[in-house]
């Protein structure tokens, strides 16, 4: 498989199936992934800026440490992901299934979080400054605890009992809906 730019430039190459890839550490900035089955990959450490991943399945793929800055994962299945301490700045996960995903010390600031699923996903000690998680964002049973969401606008995200929030931060003055 080559891993393209949307120039059609390849950046890498590998042999087997995607699913299980290991390309932690690899220079992959601008490569077009889109309806992939990326299973299991291991991306860790690499260089994404650009990368775009829609509609592929991520499931348990992990990112972590990666730069994956204005990333494309819009529809992506990013369920069980490990994206801990990559760097999101403007990265677009519109629709995208985040649920359980671990998002610890991750910068979000500028993400497009936009009616993504993220119920259960572990969001401590992220900055989630200037990101958008309104409209229909499902933060049921997600953990915010020390997150960083100065300037974040989380007006009509949802929320329940099991949502865990910085200390002091008040999801109803926020606009957010308890469901």
């Amino acid at each position: 498989m080559q891993f393209k730019t949307s120039k059609g430039r390849v950046k890498h190459e590998i042999s087997g199936p995607l699913s299980q890839a290991q390309l932690a550490g690899v220079d992959l900035a601008g490569v077009w992934l889109c309806e992939q089955d990326l299973r299991s990959a291991r991306f860790a450490g690499a260089n994404l800026p650009g990368a775009n991943f829609f509609d592929s399945d991520l499931r348990g793929a992990s990112f972590a440490g990666a730069n994956l800055e204005g990333a494309c994962f819009d529809g992506a299945n990013l369920e069980g992901a490990d994206l801990a301490d990559a760097d999101l700045y403007w990265a677009s996960f519109f629709m995208a299934n985040l649920r359980r995903a671990n998002l610890a010390r991750a910068s979000l600031r500028g993400a497009d979080l936009e009616e993504a699923d993220l119920i259960g996903a572990v969001l401590r000690n992220a900055n989630l400054g200037r990101d958008n998680l309104g409209g229909s964002t499902q933060l049921q049973g997600a953990d915010l605890s020390a997150a960083d969401l100065g300037g974040a606008c989380l007006e009509g995200a949802e929320y329940n009992e099991d949502t865990r929030f910085p200390a002091g931060f008040d999801p109803v003055k926020a606009g957010m809906i308890r469901r």
